[in-house]
């Protein structure tokens, strides 16, 4: 197959004077490069497209591919990461990873935890604080946790987004707001063990591909798997690798893989959770598009502890999305010429 990349590439963003943080999502060159070898190491041809607008120049002059491998993440809005798939599914060409739906939704903590607790799945008990007034009158008890609604790679969760009292509460979501621009999800702090857990595959098809335990070691922020616990893993983090003999891991597998088929997520993610005082569980947050370098991924992370090779995980990854090949025919070239003008068309409007 002709398959085409699409991401967004942290070095393009820093070099438009966007911060590290802000740029925190988006991948460097190595990670395309790893994923590109990858999916050649498959037997299949490939061609960088880069983000959304490249996406959409590369579509109006004509080009197409019988799959687009997707991480693109997006930079504004809680859609962001819809985008790709929105423009993708306009034209009519399959892709890796979840549906504008999904990676919309998922994306939306606050949406997110709505419909797992409308499918039975445990996820702490929160509220959405949108302005100060949200805070007046809130019935969750501490400690609580604060972090943005819709932010990934731990951005917005620092040492301080443990909260143990109503003024320290209200001083960070106001801090949170600020900082963001967007509602501050607070939500039952657990204080258990935390996991990562990997999926790969669709519906009936998907299966747990491994679990990490988080351990955070000496010197790291206390808590919470923190945007620099992330950052410097290295020396703050142990990824421990656990299986289902611990009755805990368990419970945490069964639990992700329920949450990754309720939702309708594709092709391969994973899940976090941690235990609550109780010991069970609990879903904090669900990735359908995860980070994939080969060494600082927890996906691929996961995958080399269940002794999986990065281009096996890729190609597992592909094997799901190839099935949606050719399942819907695309757009006949009238349709979409009739939705934004092919070279030809706009050279003889022209002309006329």
């Amino acid at each position: 197959m002709r398959i085409g990349l699409t991401y967004d590439l942290r070095d393009d963003y820093l070099r438009m004077g966007y911060s590290e943080e802000e740029t925190a999502e988006f991948d460097r060159l190595s990670t395309i490069e790893s994923i590109e070898r990858a999916v050649r190491n498959c037997g299949h041809e490939t061609d960088r497209i880069g983000h959304a607008r490249a996406l959409m120049r590369r579509l109006v002059a004509g080009d197409r591919w019988d799959l687009v491998f997707n991480i693109a993440e997006g930079l504004r809005g809680i859609g962001r990461e819809a985008q790709v798939p929105g423009i993708l599914d306009v034209y009519g060409i399959p892709y890796t990873f979840s549906d504008p739906m999904v990676t919309a939704l998922s994306l939306h903590k606050g949406m997110t935890k709505r419909v797992l607790r409308d499918g039975g799945l445990p996820t702490p008990d929160f509220a959405e604080i949108t302005r100060p007034e949200d805070l007046d009158g809130l019935d969750l008890r501490f400690p609580l946790f604060a972090k943005p609604l819709a932010e990934g790679t731990g951005k917005g969760i620092d040492g301080a987004s443990v909260i143990h009292d109503p003024i320290q509460l209200r001083e960070r979501c106001l801090e949170l707001l600020g900082r963001f621009g967007q509602p501050v999800l607070v939500e039952s702090y657990l204080p258990g063990r935390e996991f990562t857990v990997g999926i790969t595959g669709t519906g009936d098809r998907a299966s747990v591909l491994g679990t990490l335990e988080i351990v955070l070691l000496k010197g790291a922020e206390d808590g919470a798997y923190t945007y620099t616990n992330k950052e410097f893993c290295e020396e703050l983090v142990e990824y421990r690798h656990v299986t289902r003999d611990d009755p805990t891991v368990a419970m945490a597998e069964d639990t992700s893989l329920a949450a990754w088929r309720l939702l309708g997520c594709r092709d391969g993610g994973r899940l976090d959770l941690r235990a609550g005082v109780d010991g069970v569980p609990q879903l904090m947050e669900l990735n359908p598009l995860a980070g994939l370098h080969p060494e600082h991924s927890d996906l691929p992370m996961i995958a080399t502890a269940v002794g999986m090779p990065y281009v096996e995980l890729i190609r597992r990854i592909l094997d799901s999305a190839a099935e949606r090949v050719g399942a819907e025919p695309p757009l006949r070239e009238e349709v979409l010429d009739a939705i934004a003008p092919g070279p030809q068309q706009r050279a003889a409007g022209r002309a006329s």
